[in-house]
């Protein structure tokens, strides 16, 4: 038999474990090392943040959303705790953001992932169609020279 994980997703900024959240983009994650704390508040000022909380109200997983909440969102900041990892929370926590009022009827829903391509595809997620009209300016040290 196996344990099912009892979780809340919520939209609420002010439930939001900053200090949690913060140390795993700065510290653990490998796309933002180094992240100032500055830019990570102006970044979950300006989006729509997703909390994943267990029932004693511990923060295990987050993402965020950037958009505009008409024709384009990008998926940002995608993390579920190490210890709980493989228990199904991805997988719950991108039901919510597809199923979120603001991110319907979106014309391109983006990401960037190393890792996560399987999660993704799930969700209907594919390479990029049309590579060669996109275009980047990736500063990849930027947090380490700010």
């Amino acid at each position: 038999m196996t344990e099912t994980l009892e979780i809340e997703i919520s939209t609420d900024k002010n439930k939001l474990q900053l200090n949690k959240i913060y140390q795993f983009l700065s510290e653990e994650a490998y796309w933002s090392k180094g992240l100032p704390r500055e830019t990570f508040d102006k970044a979950i000022a300006n989006s729509i943040c997703f909390g994943v909380y267990l029932e004693n109200g511990e923060q295990v997983a987050f993402a965020r959303v950037v958009t505009d909440q008409a024709t384009f969102a990008y998926l940002a900041d995608v993390f579920v705790n190490p210890a709980q990892r493989g228990k199904g929370i991805s997988k719950k926590l991108m039901k919510a953001i597809d199923a979120h009022p603001d991110l319907q009827g979106l014309r391109r829903f983006m990401l960037a992932t190393a890792d996560a391509h399987e999660l993704y595809k799930q969700f209907g997620f594919t390479p990029l169609s049309t590579p060669d009209r996109l275009m980047e300016r990736h500063y990849k040290t930027v947090y380490q020279t700010s």
